[in-house]
């Protein structure tokens, strides 16, 4: 059952968390593959696939962003998270728009075995240009975590296996073209808790991208992931960097 989600977590895909110009296509889609591969003194497999769509009817837009992450050291998994962020968004090209949004996560290492959030927001494009696009959004949500176990490293969470709390997020994401043939994007927020502060997490994702041929790019990327709350003997922070290609199917 696990490697059938997976599987459907690989659809076609378009990777950004809100829109961008090209979006007024009634469908759009991308495939993102990346990861690293090493063998021999050390055995690392560290493999990060995003499956996204976009499907535009009028003034609305619905957006899914599907991505699935796993690694392992010595052929030990360490990590499998599966993360699917879900949009609707009302008359997107304006300079201000609404949206609504629901998330799914799970986490093997932070023994997170479900997580959702719902809530709405606004999004103000601050620059709208061919070349270069820079968004700012503001939210807020609310938040449920399933753990695996009640131990934290916050002995006031201690106790407690399941975690409800609102949130306020902010966003900042864009684009920028270095040149023809390259390209640099950037997504970040940050997730304070309106009930507790030691309940917040923080997340940034920037990479360089390059055409190889006409639907596919070449892409480096970095994902670095701070969550303040986590199980005992776990550390708040983890980073990866990831090589890979870039497929525009529609």
């Amino acid at each position: 059952m696990k490697h059938l989600f997976f599987l459907w977590l690989l659809l076609p895909q378009i990777s950004a968390a809100q829109l961008n110009k090209s979006d007024s296509l009634g469908l759009k889609t991308r495939l993102t593959l990346t990861g690293f591969w090493q063998e021999g003194n050390a055995e690392v497999l560290v493999f990060r696939g995003k499956a996204n769509v976009s499907v535009r009817t009028g003034q609305w837009m619905f957006k899914t962003q599907n991505a699935y992450l796993y690694q392992e050291f010595f052929r030990q998994k360490a990590d499998e998270d599966i993360f699917s962020r879900n949009f609707v968004y009302f008359s997107p090209k304006r300079r201000i728009y609404p949206f609504m949004l629901g998330f799914v996560a799970t986490n093997f290492r932070r023994q997170i075995n479900l997580r959702y959030f719902v809530g709405a927001g606004l999004t103000w494009q601050i620059i709208r240009r061919k070349a270069q696009t820079l968004k700012l959004a503001l939210s807020g949500e609310y938040e449920q975590s399933y753990f695996a176990q009640d131990k934290f490293n916050q002995p006031i969470f201690n106790g407690k296996s399941t975690i409800t709390t609102w949130r306020a997020t902010v966003w900042l994401l864009g684009k920028f073209s270095l040149s023809k043939h390259l390209s640099w994007h950037y997504e970040s927020y940050v997730q304070p808790s309106l009930v507790h502060a030691g309940n917040m997490r923080w997340q940034i994702e920037t990479g360089l991208e390059t055409p190889l041929w006409r639907f596919v790019s070449l892409r480096v990327n970095y994902l670095y992931m701070y969550e303040k709350l986590v199980v005992v003997n776990e550390r708040p922070q983890d980073s990866f960097l990831t090589f890979g290609v870039n497929i525009q199917l529609f």
